[in-house]
């Protein structure tokens, strides 16, 4: 079992937060989509005979593109790899991209779920993100896209200088006025070389606040539960049968496949990237070279990739498939580190696995860190 991830790189603006690879000019869009098409054949060995479970259009800005060039994406996936009767497709998108229309034309070309890129309801906040899109917008998208997809997605941001505890308590109920089966909410965090750091550096905005994540990390957590979703990964809540299956294959280590420019892959023992540049990615491409570079992973990489990815979610971390994936010494090691934290409560055993506690939840990259094997 496997998944395919799709990278469109075009945005309508820069986000101040965003380090992800995009552009602003869509000069390039249709050589880029005959590059997809392309490396989508190109590479079709990279998974074989493996059933594609899903199949997942990122960003950037996916909905930028006309229905139909995802739909050219969609079939030519289908006619190189091998999917079930029923795999789930994901198209992200912005609420100012949404229509009744498009909708329509996105469920009737196979899309059959979305993720709404909404983070905020608040005008003065989404501005403050330099969001393309605007409050009424997103609700109106809400609205659309309810008519015609049961399995829908938003994303929300907490912990920024904006958004008092009031604003977030509002943002969830807005959220759930709309009946979602899924939240992604994430903490706003400082990347390099973003505007956001710029206007820090600058003074222009307040540094961020760890105590005020974290009183909005645990509103999140509190509300979201009470209403009946399951905390399933430490940024990511669904309602029961409505999990991402595509995240959830990250997590748990199965194998996946990234396309496009920036896009990575995964294989268990080998990862790789794709090159982050949309001219020097069309060009490889257009001489039928794969813009991908890869690593193989040792039994210690892997073993910190299987921590960090297992204990942010619900099924956590086994001592037991520990030592069946790395060995006996690794699985002492685990057990040697791990004491503190259950004993601090941060981390707790149900089963036979590790998992974060509610007052560990927040502090959990701290604490896979501290499980990591180095050196």
């Amino acid at each position: 079992m496997s998944g395919i991830y799709i990278h469109i790189p075009f945005c309508k603006q820069a986000c101040h937060y965003c380090d992800f690879h995009y552009s602003t000019q869509l000069k390039k869009k249709k050589p880029l989509l005959n590059a997809l098409q392309r490396e989508l054949e190109m590479r079709k060995g990279e998974l074989p005979e493996q059933l594609v479970e899903t199949l997942y259009f990122g960003g950037g800005t996916p909905s930028l593109m006309e229905a139909e060039e995802i739909a050219e994406l969609i079939s030519r996936a289908k006619s190189i790899y091998t999917f079930p009767e029923d795999p789930e497709i994901t198209l992200e998108v912005n609420p100012d991209d949404v229509s009744q229309d498009k909708a329509r034309l996105w469920r009737q070309i196979g899309i059959n779920r979305l993720s709404m890129g909404i983070q905020s309801f608040f005008e003065e906040d989404l501005k403050f993100m330099n969001r393309a899109h605007n409050a009424t917008e997103a609700r109106e998208a809400l609205e659309w896209a309810g008519e015609y997809f049961d399995n829908i997605s938003l994303d929300l941001i907490y912990g920024y200088p904006l958004l008092t505890e009031e604003k977030w308590m509002k943002n969830l109920e807005t959220a759930l006025s709309y009946e979602i089966p899924h939240i992604s909410a994430y903490a706003l965090t400082v990347e390099p070389r973003t505007a956001l750091q710029s206007f820090i550096e600058k003074g222009k905005v307040p540094p961020l606040d760890e105590a005020q994540a974290e009183a909005h990390f645990r509103i999140l957590v509190n509300t979201l539960e009470n209403e009946g979703y399951v905390h399933y990964e430490i940024s990511n809540f669904g309602k029961p049968d409505y999990f991402s299956q595509n995240n959830t294959a990250y997590w748990i280590g199965k194998p996946y496949l990234g396309i496009g420019p920036s896009a990575h892959s995964f294989y268990g023992r080998r990862r790789g990237w794709n090159i982050s540049n949309n001219s020097k990615y069309i060009k490889s491409i257009e001489e039928g070279k794969a813009p991908v570079e890869y690593e193989e992973l040792s039994d210690q990489d892997r073993y910190n990739e299987y921590i960090m990815t297992g204990l942010r979610t619900i099924w956590g971390v086994s001592p037991d498939e520990i030592e069946k994936r790395f060995g006996a010494s690794y699985r002492q090691y685990f057990l040697n580190r791990v004491a503190a934290h259950l004993n601090s409560g941060d981390l707790i055993l149900k089963g036979d696995a590790i998992v974060a506690s509610p007052s560990g939840k927040f502090l959990i990259d701290g604490l896979a860190s501290d499980l990591f094997r180095v050196g």
